[in-house]
């Protein structure tokens, strides 16, 4: 049976690919969009009382099967996530990135100012049309068409790799908030922080951690190094070397860092043993 969660398809709608694989009382194609809010909750069903499954960042592209009722049913270029999000944050008539957020969390400013009140907040991962520069007390901006302005230092052309080392990327969001279903700066889970820190270093990764724990190559806990995944039911962490992890985790509700062993022991009254160890690259 084909994932909900990885493909567009409803009793009544689905996506055109999916044409003969499933059931459907019509088929469309989708409109190419993108993401035009800084972080977007992303829920599988079109109620705010519902759960979010993951959150889509700003300028992210997404195709767009469906709009009705202040809702829109959308599957994410990035990562293939399907889920509803607010109509008023996805556009169709929108200029391609040229940049991408390289810190955890950055303001968008109403001018080329950093004394002027912020016009939002910004996570790593998010993507801007940069029109022009401009330089103020010798601080530098990119300016968007609208106007607004971000610090220069913050972002990367969207080429770039901001480290190829996921793990020291990881490391960048050290007490960040746990969020389930986070994927941002503000707030981040277990799997999206490997995702994150894997997209940022030009690797792709899955979203949640199920469908992480199906690639690379399984090894031993013995064989464990720096940048290896341990995988448990529902959680994964980064290995920052041999002995220690690297994780968001609901226990401390941040992003922390711990001794294998004593995760390990700590986890298993609650969820048990680490299901697999594996290695990405």
């Amino acid at each position: 049976m084909l994932d909900r969660r990885l493909h567009a398809f409803r009793p009544d709608l689905a996506d055109i690919r999916l044409k003969g694989e499933v059931e459907a009382e019509r088929y469309v194609e989708g409109e190419a969009a993108v993401i035009t809010a800084p972080v977007v909750d992303v829920r599988p069903k079109p109620d705010l009382s519902v759960g979010i499954d993951t959150q889509f960042l700003l300028g992210e592209p997404v195709t767009v099967f469906e709009t009705a009722n202040g809702w829109a049913w959308v599957q994410s270029a990035v990562d293939a996530y399907v889920g509803y999000v607010p109509a008023d944050a996805v556009a169709t008539d929108h200029p391609a990135a040229t940049h991408v957020v390289s810190v955890p969390r950055t303001f968008l400013y109403p001018g080329p100012d950093l004394r002027f009140p912020i016009s939002a907040s910004l996570s790593m991962g998010s993507r801007l049309a940069v029109v022009g520069e401009a330089e103020t007390r010798n601080t530098r901006y990119l300016l968007l068409a609208d106007g607004t302005a971000v610090i220069a230092a913050h972002c990367r052309p969207v080429a770039d790799i901001l480290d190829d080392d996921p793990v020291a990327i990881a490391g960048l969001f050290l007490q960040t908030p746990y969020l389930w279903g986070g994927r941002s700066g503000h707030g981040i889970d277990c799997s999206a922080l490997v995702q994150l820190s894997m997209q940022m270093s030009g690797r792709n990764a899955p979203r949640d951690s199920d469908m992480q724990a199906a690639f690379g190559s399984a090894i031993t806990r013995n064989d464990l190094r720096r940048g290896d995944l341990v995988f448990w039911t529902g959680h994964v962490g980064f290995m920052e070397d041999s002995d220690s992890l690297l994780h968001a985790n609901g226990h401390t509700m941040q992003v922390t860092r711990e001794p294998l062993s004593e995760a390990i022991a700590r986890i298993e009254p609650l969820y048990g043993l680490p299901t697999s160890y594996r290695r990405f690259y």
